[in-house]
């Protein structure tokens, strides 16, 4: 987002809404944030165009998919350069069982959230993700056993605090 981007009220509450239901019609979403149609879609519009709104996404339930094995993996690779930390991130988010890669300090280099059906697709996605990279120091998996939350959701609210 833009520094210079400011958020008013309404933008704030159209995101809300959107982050709850992103499928919902452009009237529905008028009258839910009290707002005229012309006004929601010129909003949303900017939104999308100033990239707030990255984009507009199904979530899927991975059990429903057999996917029932999340793990998140800490990634230490042996040489840290700009071009080599950038050289994993990109094979990193080419693997489509990762669903997230963080660059991380204090600690390991890289954090990744990794959904797969079992252990064997894990060990499969592991060894072309991290086996096969000879700049890979070390690798620590930690599998989930009960996911207490899980939210795509950012507060809105925090980052129009920021602004003030």
């Amino acid at each position: 987002m833009e520094n210079s981007l400011l958020l008013d009220d309404l933008d704030r509450r159209i995101l809300e809404q959107l982050q709850m239901d992103s499928a919902i019609t452009n009237q529905e979403l008028a009258q839910r944030v009290h707002a005229s149609p012309p006004t929601c879609l010129r909003r949303v519009r900017r939104l999308h165009e100033t990239g707030v709104i990255e984009k507009q996404v199904a979530i899927v339930n991975p059990q429903k998919l057999g996917n029932t094995l999340t793990a998140i993996i800490e990634v230490t690779l042996d040489v840290q350069t700009a071009e080599t930390l950038r050289a994993f991130e990109e094979r990193a988010v080419a693997e489509t069982a990762i669903l997230q890669c963080y660059r991380v300090s204090q600690g390991p280099d890289f954090v990744l959230i990794a959904q797969v059906a079992d252990m064997p697709a894990y060990h499969d996605m592991a060894h072309r993700a991290f086996t096969s990279d000879a700049n890979v120091r070390n690798v620590r998996t930690f599998f989930s056993i009960h996911r207490g939350k899980f939210d795509t959701r950012t507060p809105v609210t925090a980052a129009a605090e920021q602004k003030r």
